[in-house]
């Protein structure tokens, strides 16, 4: 790779490996935080997802405090948090706390899909008018002004969220559509397109967000990241089982029944029908597979036809220390400055 390689990133969500207890998912998170830190990636973002058996990311801002604590110069952020699950002013309140225990270091991911079944989304926002609203631009909005203020006569003028002595940390819209570019580029942040399952071509949404960007006073420029899944192993036999792996877990959960992350040879042993074939022969190509050359070369290619500033990376491998080694291996052909 180049000299100064394009910065590579994280989004982790905690999968559960098949036969652990899901609580330990939790700690390899922070074990792989470590690990990437020590590799040079740059950000290591947390997602959130709630009653899916497979992962244990169902509360980001909790994650983000211990990653953060349990490192030194990684930015640690949400992938995203999903803004209508939540109250905006306890969603600024506690990245205002955030920022003033890891100054410089964290970023505020935003997402407008609830991350999960609609039955849970009901118990998450307590009514089916909340299930129902169409106001991601509003509950920003509000959201800001707890940091920012309120115009002169608003409800909630003489609310602010606290600590009010830090800013809140750089703002990020996440997408798998075109709408999250459109809001990214209209708000002024950044932008990150969903690139491990979006269906769209990243390159004409990222370009969409570059042209209509509207700088604002927190940020003059667009910054577009591009989300990939990848699974490096040392061979390519073991990658491609590794990757089956993945794809079982997928199918599963595209049918509903989720279930923790099977191992390789579970994989293997599974009696594959020939409508599962092709819908894993269709979504194959949402993850690069292979040898750490392979998958860089992958990698390149896609952030170079998006016009990505950034790649983040997700990596579902049922054994954590595989896991870790996926990303360390990646690290080192890409060029990344070990710390």
């Amino acid at each position: 790779m180049t000299a100064e390689p394009l910065p590579l990133s994280v989004l982790d969500l905690s999968p559960v490996p098949a036969g652990t207890r899901p609580s330990r998912a939790l700690h390899e998170t922070l074990e792989l935080a470590r690990t990437v830190e020590a590799a040079g990636y740059h950000r290591f973002w947390l997602a959130e997802h709630h009653n899916i058996p497979s992962v244990v990311s169902s509360s980001p801002e909790v994650m983000i405090a211990a990653v953060a604590a349990t490192t030194s110069t990684l930015r640690v952020g949400s992938g995203g948090i999903m803004l209508p699950n939540h109250s905006p002013l306890k969603v600024a309140e506690t990245f205002r706390v955030l920022a003033s225990l890891h100054p410089g270091r964290i970023d505020l991911g935003l997402g407008r899909a609830p991350g999960t079944d609609q039955r849970t989304a009901l118990a998450l926002r307590r009514s089916r008018e909340a299930l129902g609203a169409d106001d991601f631009l509003e509950q920003y909005q509000e959201l800001r002004a707890y940091a920012e203020g309120f115009p002169a006569g608003h409800p909630f003028a003489p609310i602010s969220a606290q600590p009010d002595d830090v800013p809140l940390p750089p703002v990020w819209i996440l997408g798998s559509s075109a709408y999250g570019g459109q809001a990214a580029a209209a708000l002024g942040t950044g932008f990150a397109y969903a690139g491990h399952f979006g269906s769209l071509d990243p390159a004409g949404v990222m370009r969409a967000y570059r042209e209509q960007f509207q700088p604002s006073p927190q940020q003059d420029r667009p910054h577009a990241m591009l989300a990939l899944a990848a699974i490096v192993a040392e061979t390519e036999q073991r990658a491609e089982q590794l990757a089956l792996a993945n794809a079982l877990s997928m199918l599963r959960l595209r049918s509903g029944r989720p279930g923790p992350l099977p191992t390789p040879e579970e994989a293997a042993a599974y009696p594959w029908s020939e409508g599962e074939k092709a819908a894993v022969e269709e979504w194959a190509g949402l993850v690069s597979v292979g040898t750490p050359d392979q998958v860089a070369a992958d990698l390149a290619r896609r952030a170079e036809s998006a016009g990505a500033d950034e790649l983040i990376i997700t990596t579902s491998i049922h054994d954590p220390d595989e896991r870790r080694r996926s990303y360390t291996l990646l690290a080192e052909t890409w060029g990344l400055k070990p710390r």
